[in-house]
């Protein structure tokens, strides 16, 4: 219950900053000032929907229906570079009638209940290497797919969390220091062909996101986003300039409803509550990690890490970039940025965690 009633709190504030966040953008461009707070409304509603049915389901079917949707969306991902929708220089998406689909935002799901069932079916054999990294070795080949778009900021998130979720299986020690050394001579190999070619095998957008420190040295140039970041939250203070004032928003922030929407909370509420907002995440984080512990089987624990993870690691790349210690890579904040596909599988991956609670409840009660 605690972990469902933050929820539910986070969802409503993050409607109510979407639509303070959008209304000038949508209207400036021809719109409703109500048409994103509409539509990521109908998104949470469905969304909703959706879950109290899936809620129903064992974790079992979950794992059993992974393989399937795994190779589904991994076809999506090779779907997406040739029949794709690009948006902010990267095809990640695909377009279905009035709205978008972004294969690589599911397929974070998925590789969580995948690698949770697999890791619980072949238990036994986790003690041969190739057995223990097939997981590795997909999410390789996905981390791959996703770079191809290019999204760096995703494929971040997605190569992360799938090897953290392989550190928190019962794979054997030995092994995964195996797959640490390998990981680490591929980095040193990838860092001495860059430092040879002088980086020219990247794009010159794609350098400039490693010029991140020191934004408003370059106000008009690359540090523009970041740094009215940083002027809209030095405009909130303690206490904010109240709810609808934000002056960023006014077309000075790029995308203030999506990459940049914690910054206009600041602005607009304060940093106390950017504060409280940020300690809501570690005790969600905490509610999801106790379950997790508390299950009675592997696939219980490593599903509610996982999504653990996945929280974390957006939350985590998300606010790095808008304080500048990271590139900014595009990436949506938990529960407050604007996005269908981001929604429901944020919705999705929290009904899991409560599903193991509920199978948690049930062996209690059984024993």
């Amino acid at each position: 219950k605690p972990l469902f009633i933050l929820t539910l709190i986070l969802f409503v504030l993050g409607l109510i900053m979407i639509f303070s966040a959008s209304n000038v953008t949508s209207y400036m461009n021809g719109g409703s000032p109500y048409a994103y707070f509409f539509r990521q409304g109908l998104f949470l509603i469905v969304s909703f929907i959706f879950c109290i049915f899936m809620v129903k389901f064992n974790t079992k079917f979950y794992g059993m229906m992974s393989n399937i949707l795994l190779i589904a969306f991994v076809a999506g991902l090779i779907l997406l570079l040739i029949y794709g929708k690009a948006t902010n220089y990267a095809v990640s998406w695909i377009p279905i009638g009035p709205f978008t689909l972004q294969p690589s935002e599911f397929i974070k799901i998925i590789m969580i209940v995948f690698m949770a069932r697999f890791y619980e079916v072949h238990e036994k054999r986790l003690d041969k290497f190739f057995i223990a990294i097939i997981p590795i070795i997909i999410g390789v080949v996905i981390t791959f797919l996703i770079m191809l778009q290019p999204d760096l900021g995703t494929a971040i998130i997605f190569a992360s969390l799938t090897g953290l979720i392989f550190f928190s299986s019962p794979v054997s020690k030995t092994i995964k220091l195996k797959v640490v050394g390998l990981f680490l001579g591929m980095a040193v190999l990838v860092a001495a062909v860059l430092i040879m070619t002088g980086g020219s095998i990247l794009q010159a957008r794609q350098l400039e996101r490693f010029n991140f420190t020191r934004p408003c040295d370059r106000l008009l140039d690359t540090g523009n986003q970041v740094c009215n970041g940083y002027i809209a939250i030095n405009n909130g203070g303690l206490t904010g300039i109240g709810l609808g004032n934000s002056t960023q928003k006014y077309l000075y922030l790029p995308y203030p409803y999506t990459d940049f929407i914690f910054a206009v909370v600041v602005e607009e509420l304060g940093l106390i509550v950017g504060i409280a907002i940020i300690l809501a995440y570690l005790y969600l984080l905490y509610r999801i990690l106790k379950i997790g512990r508390e299950s009675y089987t592997n696939r219980g624990a490593l599903l509610c890490y996982g999504v653990a993870v996945y929280i974390f690691l957006h939350v985590i790349v998300n606010l790095m970039g808008l304080f500048g210690l990271m590139p900014m890579t595009g990436v949506p904040l938990p529960f407050l940025s604007y996005g269908g596909s981001f929604t429901l599988c944020l919705m999705v991956s929290l009904a899991v965690v409560q599903r193991v609670n509920i199978e948690n409840r049930l062996r209690d009660k059984k024993s």
